[in-house]
Parts: C-alpha cells; sequence; structure tokens
C-alpha cells in the first residue's frame, strides 16, 4: 500500500520495463503486422484489429440444417528452434496454420476462423510482424480469417531470441456432410497427397540426429539443391482449400480424410477407419523425399520409428470409391497436389495380412480399423 515500510524494499523504483516486459515494442508489433492480417479476412468479420475479441458473423450458420462447429488447436513443435537458428521467422506461420486448419477439414468442416498466440522472451517488433505475415498468409491462401491473437513477453522464462507459436481455428459443417469412419466401406480406395517435407513433426528426432551427425545448418546438401537448414525450414503444405474444392467436386464422394502428423501414416489413417476393416499401403507406389532417407541413414534410425515419427513424404490420405479414384487425382493434380493411389480397403476378415508385418489399429485413443504398410520404397 501507498506509503508503506518493508524490510528488504528495493532503493529505486522497478518499473514493467526494468523487468523486461517492452509495452511499446508490443505496439510497434501491432503496427507492423496490421497490413498483412487484412489480407487474411472474409465478409463475416466484424471489427478490427486490436479487440479484446475477434468477433464473426455466424448469421449464415443458420441457413444450415444441422450445423456442427469443429474446433482444434496446435503449435509447431521444435521446428521453431530451427526458424530462431537461422533468423527467419516469416514462413513458421504455414506451419502453424496447416496444423490447425487441417486437422478441421478432416471431418469435412470449413475452416473459418483463427487466432494465434505467441509468447516469447522480448518483443522484436520486426519479429513478431513477420511471424505473424506468415500466419496471415497462410490463412489468406486456405480462406480463414485470421481474427485476432495475442504476444507474451516473458522475460526470465525464455531467452530473449526465443519463442513458441500455437493457434486456435473453429469451422462448421453440415451434419450429413461429416466425413469419417462412418462412411468408409470395403473397396474403398486410399488416394496418398504428396508433403512439401518434413512438415512439423518429428523435429525432436531430427534435430538429435543432425546434432549427432555434426552437420551445420548451413551444410550444402547436394540431395536436397540447397542447404540443410533451408531444407528443415521448408514450410508445411496447407491442404484445405484444395481438399476442400475436392469435397465438392461432382462425382467425388469422399468418405474420409487423414492428416498425417505426429504418429506417422499408418496410426493416422487407423483412426478415421472404422472397426472391421483393413487398409493395405504399399510402400511400392512412392518414393520419400531426399529429406526422410537422410536423417535416416545419418541417425541409422530403424524404420519403424521413422516412419512412426515422421510423414515420409505424405501429407494427407484421402478414402473415396474405386470408381472415383481417377477424378479425385486429376482434381488433386489440378491443384497443384502431387497425389497416387496408395492402398485399399477390404474386410478384416480373410483380408491379405502380410505375415511379420506390424498391423497397426489406432492411436490417440482412438480404437480404429486395421493398417499394414508393406512392399520397400522404389529407388530414387
Amino acid at each position: 500500500m501507498p506509503g508503506a515500510h518493508y524490510a528488504g524494499a528495493v532503493s529505486e523504483p522497478i518499473t514493467y520495463a526494468a523487468a523486461g516486459v517492452d509495452v511499446e515494442a508490443g505496439d510497434r508489433a501491432v503496427e507492423l503486422m496490421k497490413a498483412s492480417v487484412r489480407r487474411a479476412t472474409r465478409p463475416e468479420v466484424l471489427g478490427g484489429l486490436g479487440g479484446f475479441a475477434g468477433m464473426f458473423d455466424a448469421s449464415a450458420l443458420a441457413g444450415m440444417t444441422r450445423p456442427v462447429l469443429a474446433t482444434s488447436t496446435d503449435g509447431v513443435g521444435t521446428k521453431v528452434a530451427i526458424a530462431q537458428a537461422l533468423d527467419r521467422h516469416d514462413t513458421i506461420g504455414f506451419d502453424l496454420v496447416g496444423m490447425v486448419v487441417d486437422d478441421i477439414v478432416v471431418c469435412g468442416a470449413e475452416p473459418l476462423f483463427m487466432t494465434d498466440y505467441i509468447a516469447t522472451g522480448k518483443v522484436v517488433p520486426e519479429r513478431i510482424a513477420a511471424i505473424v505475415s506468415g500466419i496471415a498468409a497462410a490463412c489468406e491462401q486456405a480462406g480463414v480469417a485470421l481474427v485476432g491473437g495475442e504476444t507474451a513477453e516473458h522475460p526470465g522464462l525464455l531467452d530473449p531470441e526465443e519463442y513458441d507459436v500455437a493457434g486456435a481455428a473453429t469451422g462448421v459443417v453440415e451434419f450429413d456432410d461429416v466425413l469419417g469412419p462412418q462412411r468408409v466401406v470395403a473397396g474403398d480406395v486410399v488416394l496418398a497427397l504428396g508433403s512439401s517435407g518434413l512438415h512439423s513433426n518429428g523435429y525432436s528426432l531430427v534435430r538429435r540426429v543432425v546434432e549427432a551427425a555434426g552437420w551445420a545448418l548451413d551444410r550444402e546438401v547436394p540431395e536436397f539443391g540447397r542447404t540443410l537448414g533451408e531444407e528443415l525450414l521448408t514450410p508445411t503444405r496447407v491442404y484445405s482449400a484444395d481438399l476442400l474444392h475436392l469435397i465438392r467436386t461432382d462425382g467425388v464422394d469422399l468418405h474420409a480424410l487423414s492428416h498425417v502428423t505426429g504418429g506417422g501414416l499408418a496410426a493416422n489413417l487407423a483412426r478415421v477407419l472404422p472397426q472391421g476393416v483393413f487398409a493395405r499401403l504399399d510402400r511400392s507406389t512412392w518414393t520419400p523425399p531426399p529429406v526422410f532417407t537422410t536423417v535416416a541413414e545419418l541417425g541409422r534410425v530403424p524404420r519403424a520409428d521413422l516412419e512412426r515419427t515422421l510423414n515420409m513424404g505424405i501429407g494427407f490420405v484421402a478414402l473415396l470409391p474405386r470408381e472415383q479414384a481417377d477424378l479425385g487425382l486429376r482434381t488433386l493434380e489440378a491443384r497443384g497436389i502431387p497425389s497416387w493411389v496408395l492402398g485399399e480397403v477390404t474386410d478384416l476378415e480373410g483380408a491379405p495380412v502380410e505375415d511379420g508385418v506390424e498391423v497397426v489399429h489406432g492411436a490417440k485413443g482412438v480404437e480404429g480399423g486395421a493398417v499394414q504398410v508393406v512392399g520397400e520404397h522404389p529407388l530414387a
């Protein structure tokens, strides 16, 4: 209380700035990011940047029969360490948006709006603005409005150059249009959608391998055609707009989607399969990009561990009736998404299960269908 005297009190006043928090730097960061955020909008957004809450006009939902809201939240893991080491911060936003909005489209929902959160040891306005510019650019690509966010300065908890990012998004889908296990049937074909690289999963493994091998981020790697750091910082491919286009394509009755993130291909596919079916995936249908084989060879990483950790060149899978596979592939290729037939779904009883090869039945608390990955990748 004013006028009170306490034993051990300091002789000089301590301000918020002296404690390591620069409010004015935060304000400057907001000014620098405004132009980027303005581009990541939709007609339904109400108000502007700087409010206590982002507002979104949901009156269009009244015209839906049974609107179902879908929400997701995520971060980008230790990939931020690569961005910090290279002092390049304008791509990490694509990783954040991809991890969040592409989980929403898995159930067939259209992502509507997103918010972000950045925690840092010291607010450097230009760095914060660069991060947000990437988030906004990815939101614009995905057709998602960036309606707000928060930047928090945490001196003493994070070093001045350290930061972490997280985000959350909301989407909507008609109840009758929800994708998932309830639609999948024996005879469906599994399409693979190529990734842009590592995306945002498994970086603790990758960074450990690189460190153990003594490779510097500025090392030129002929197989990559660029430096190691540039390869590791490759932005996550954001699929939501392309997948929504596929969902809305006449002649395509999409049954299920799976986002290949932490846990790998087999486990994430099993999560969207009903019990009693079996998906057989064939490695001979694709060659993983060089970054995956490089990590495997440098770290002598066992294949099982590698495939449970990294996407191996497949960022999404889509399940649809066999007779629609060609149309699905043409639609994706026209959108610039490399895709191919990866496998097929059969009834589990009597399925062509290969002896001695692991069968995955689910992950993250979901007991789904059975998935087995067989064969060998073609040589690059």
